[in-house]
């Protein structure tokens, strides 16, 4: 997927004010570039541990907001304590495989340190990798012990479900330890060097939201794995350039309407190690999207999407034979977007299912052999996520945007009475919610935010009531954000009907002190590409409200196939990229042309990777409008683009080449008039370096004035490291400042 967390890890706003005689601190690049982190202290990755005991989670370093350490949160008498400094066991130095560097690209991991853990089932001990090998944390003696130590780098390490071994991926292969003995056993083995064992695909990890090869079943006696041939896919030439050095690596990318690898689903005892493969059908051309077992250990069940994405298959195997037979199947005139919103009931006997049928997302009750029992929610609104079920009572717990687009919260309906009870919103506050549950009951962890507060981490009760605070994180003096908190501009929410006949929601940030008369400029941040919600109720960080200290508005619009609105709202993008995210941000504009303190001749536009592509079509399309843009890592080219995610929305190219060449932004570059900064990072490998160079070129070729600005030995997440992303911040601020 576009990487458009990077783009939100840049958008948002807080100001500057005076009050009396003290002044405030400008809110500064150097400052929110610097650490400790503005928003505070909140956690990341929190878990209940498996004996309900403690909450365990990840939190930024004092010294260094990249480096995550790892943390506790003690139930009974309240009190947090730090568990592992990452800094202390690396020296603050980590080198990455490249495999390792590919792995956290794809998985948008972007800090240091302590990045992902696990559990024992007893809750005694913790698993989590660092600098390259595995460590374990036994809660009683307080100790991390280092599990592994060679030169190779393990990845995708985890407690199995009952605790009895350690699983991991080494070399693309699959390994398990088991904890009593220290026995380490190599469960797969290569036969080619294209084909990989237990891993998750590029594919699966960028486009598919499958970060995984491998699944074990709760009893520990089977472990279900793909096994992946690269043999397939195109071998392309990628250069990656650096401070002092230059790479023309060879490597299988598999680009619009090119193959993709072949994939082979086993299950294999472990005691024995014997594999049985699933027949996973005829057709090869087809993505492996999920894999689940059923709580029983009976077999499990996989998801198989149609290389069209417009068909998805759920099937159940056999664990001891291996033999399936088909669930149900879900079909689209767009695509199916993949969820993981399957939950079993009853051991297994039935299951909760999500989908868009009726256009919205919603949850469904079925038999374990796909009978439909009938529809549990419905309306113009999406299910989120499925957070818990009390069998005993009938009540099933989700995550939703019921009561409106920009907030999400958590609801409760029964299963007996799902259709005549309306859900029963739980969760408090006018923002964004997300949860965490424990594997049984019904007190949760709800993570909080809205646009005055920062992340909040509570524990509540199934009633939505506040059991107790693991992190208020409250804007108080000592906290970082706190010499800023009287000048923090609030942003104003609000909707018009767009071009397409659709309410459009959108945040605007205004300056502070904005004088009668004025006129100002106006940023427009976007993303606009599909799978993705900008326009939100929740805190934001720091670099849209140093523009709007600088007095520009910032303003940010999702456009139809934007995500959470339903799919004819998101398909409106379906066969042709940027015409009609280009016409509503254009319908933005013209609105905001009717506001006494908008200049309409002068807006900018500003965006990163789908945001950067459409900053050069909304500056190429309509010139009279936009006049300056800051783009940093465009597609330009979607045929350069990978095949699940462009062939989603466009279709292959040779069945679809009006729509391809109209996406491209190359027939539009003769309408540039105004001014444009190109940015892109010169070893990425998501979005490629090809994308500018040929824009470049194209650009060049007609005599177009343009500027441009390359960086060394950076991937997509541009400005991966404090200094670097200060650059690139002032950067953008220049060029509006200069410009605008």
């Amino acid at each position: 997927m576009l990487f458009y967390k990077f783009f939100a890890a840049f958008g948002l706003s807080f100001c500057l004010l005076t009050s009396g005689s003290w002044a405030a601190p400008d809110l500064t690049i150097e400052r929110i570039t610097s650490s400790p982190a503005l928003s505070g202290s909140a956690p990341r990755m929190v878990k209940f541990s498996p004996d309900g005991a403690r909450v365990t989670f990840l939190r930024p370093s004092a010294a260094d907001y990249k480096i995550l350490d790892l943390w506790e949160y003690n139930l009974t008498d309240r009190t947090e304590k730090l568990l592992v400094a990452a800094a202390r066991i690396t020296g603050g130095v980590e080198k990455l495989s490249q495999e390792e560097r590919a792995r956290r690209e794809r998985m948008r991991i972007t800090s240091k340190g302590i990045v992902s853990y696990s559990w024992s089932k007893d809750g005694r001990k913790l698993l989590f990798p660092l600098g390259g090998d595995l460590y374990q944390y036994d809660i009683q003696d307080g100790k991390a012990k280092r599990l592994t130590q060679s030169e190779a780098y393990e990845t995708d390490s985890r407690f199995s479900p009952m605790g009895h071994y350690v699983s991991y991926i080494l070399d693309h292969n699959l390994h398990i330890v088991d904890v009593r003995t220290g026995e380490s056993r190599q469960m797969t083995r290569s036969t080619s060097p294209t084909i990989k064992n237990g891993s998750a695909e590029f594919i699966a990890m960028e486009e598919l939201d499958r970060d995984t090869g491998y699944w074990w079943s709760e009893n520990e006696e089977y472990i279900a794995f793909v096994q992946y041939d690269e043999a397939p896919v195109d071998i392309g030439q990628r250069y990656e350039i650096g401070r002092d050095d230059f790479k023309v690596l060879e490597e299988r990318y598999p680009r619009a309407g090119t193959r993709n690898v072949t994939v082979k689903l086993g299950i294999m005892t472990v005691k024995t190690g014997q594999v049985k493969w699933v027949d996973l059908g005829l057709n090869e051309d087809i993505y492996l999207a999920r894999v689940k077992w059923v709580p029983d250990n009976s077999g499990i069940f996989f998801q198989i999407l149609s290389r069209d994405q417009k068909k998805l298959d759920v099937f159940f195997a056999d664990a001891e034979t291996a033999k399936t037979r088909p669930i149900l199947t879900e079909t689209s005139k767009y695509w199916v977007n993949l969820h993981h919103n399957l939950k079993f009931l009853k051991k297994g006997r039935e299951f909760l299912w999500a989908s868009e049928r009726s256009g919205f997302n919603h949850l469904y009750h079925y038999k374990s052999d796909g009978t439909l029992i009938g529809q549990v929610t419905a309306g113009k609104w999406v299910v989120a996520k499925i957070q818990q079920v009390d069998e005993e009572s009938g009540d099933v717990y989700f995550s939703a945007n019921m009561d409106t687009p920009l907030e999400q919260h958590l609801y409760r309906v029964n299963l007996l009475k799902a259709k005549t009870e309306t859900p029963v919103r739980l969760s408090q506050g006018g923002g964004w919610h997300y949860f965490v549950f424990p594997k049984e009951g019904t007190d949760y962890i709800d993570y909080y935010s809205d646009p005055v507060t920062p992340p909040q981490v509570s524990i509540r009760n199934k009633s939505g009531d506040l059991l107790s605070w693991i992190d208020q994180n409250k804007l108080i003096k000592g906290h970082p954000y706190f010499p800023y908190r009287k000048a923090h501009i609030t942003p104003e929410f609000g909707h018009f009907k767009g071009p397409g006949g659709d309410e459009l929601y959108y945040r605007m940030y205004k300056p502070a002190h904005m004088v009668k008369g004025r006129k100002y400029p106006v940023i427009f941040a976007l993303y606009g590409g599909p799978g993705v919600q900008l326009v939100k109720r929740s805190w934001d960080k720091p670099f849209h409200q140093i523009l709007a200290q600088s007095g520009y508005i910032v303003f940010t619009l999702d456009n139809r196939g934007s995500k959470n609105r339903g799919t004819a709202f998101e398909g409106a993008l379906y066969r042709q990229f940027g015409k009609v995210e280009v016409a509503d941000q254009v319908a933005g504009a013209k609105f905001l042309k009717g506001v006494d303190f908008v200049d309409p001749n002068r807006i900018g536009v500003q965006g990163h990777s789908y945001g950067g592509y459409m900053t050069l079509m909304s500056l190429f399309k309509a010139p009279e409008i936009f006049k300056v843009g800051v783009s940093s890592s465009p597609v330009t080219e979607w045929r350069l683009y990978d095949t699940a995610y462009t062939e989603r929305y466009l279709g292959q190219p040779d069945k679809n080449k009006s729509g391809y060449d109209k996406s491209s932004v190359f027939p539009y570059v003769k309408g540039l008039s105004g001014k444009l900064l190109l940015v892109h990072g010169m070893a990425d490998d998501n979005v490629i370096f090809n994308n500018s160079t040929m824009l470049l070129d194209e650009l060049q070729k007609n005599a177009v004035p343009f500027d441009f600005m390359a960086y060394p030995g950076q991937t997509h997440r541009l400005g991966s490291d404090k200094m670097r992303k200060r650059h690139f911040l002032h950067l953008i601020k220049r060029y509006f400042d200069e410009n605008l």
